[in-house]
């Protein structure tokens, strides 16, 4: 059962098996109006928009997520169980810990650390490592080289605060190689390995922890469209 997508209510196939994930839902409406072929409003529940239309003929759905692991966790775990998706790409935005990864520049995570005790759901005996799926990183590393995009990989940190009281707790993460910091990767990774699904994360750097160069809210919502098209490209491989 679905409480917070309404394409239940709607025609069987509401969702496509493919699906990109912005945390903003006004960033999964430009997707839609900007990418896709007749886009059509599937979901609005809590003002968190879906659309389905078409992307070089093949079906694929944008759902909006909202901030941190919890909501990640709610709409993931909703479209995969409840509709049957079975590639979920995130898009979003993220706080570089690099001098060599600059402001705009797109990261792929390829797996996500996290200071969330979100993994405590599925009752581990251990520590789980949320990693993305091989065949999704594979198809975006071919979709870059045909978009002729570059791209850094690597460890992502899935965080739960967004407001730390320590200026230099960064630092430690990015001693151990992390590449920058988002708030729903972790939560994605561990829901599609306890349901069996591709799940992957593409983003943008919006702001830098060590130069202090930032991007307006304007230029998130509507500007980082190398990644949309990077991630439109991997799920229709």
């Amino acid at each position: 059962m679905s409480n917070h997508i309404g394409a239940l209510e709607a025609a069987k196939g509401s969702v496509a098996e493919s699906v990109l994930l912005p945390g903003d839902p006004l960033r999964a409406k430009y997707i839609a109006e900007n990418f896709l072929e007749e886009p059509k409003l599937y979901n609005e529940v809590r003002g968190m928009l879906g659309y389905t239309g078409r992307y070089k003929g093949v079906p694929v759905s944008v759902q909006g997520t909202g901030m941190g692991m919890p909501s990640m966790g709610i709409y993931s775990w909703e479209l995969m169980e409840s509709y049957g998706v079975q590639k979920l790409v995130r898009v979003g935005t993220a706080g570089s810990f690099h001098e060599d990864v600059k402001v705009r520049d797109i990261v792929i995570g390829v797996s996500a650390s996290t200071d969330s005790n979100y993994a405590h759901t599925f009752d581990i005996p251990g520590t789980f490592a949320p990693a993305a799926s091989f065949d999704l990183l594979l198809a975006a590393d071919k979709a870059a080289s045909k978009l002729g995009l570059s791209y850094r990989a690597g460890n992502i940190l899935s965080g739960d605060v967004f407001y730390e009281l320590t200026d230099d707790w960064w630092k430690k993460w990015k001693r151990m190689g992390t590449l920058a910091v988002e708030m729903e990767a972790a939560a994605l990774y561990m829901n599609a390995a306890c349901l069996k699904r591709d799940a992957l994360t593409i983003l943008t750097i919006s702001n830098h922890f060590v130069t202090g160069e930032e991007t307006t809210n304007q230029e998130r919502e509507t500007t980082f469209t190398n990644m949309m098209k990077l991630a439109l490209e991997t799920v229709i491989a």
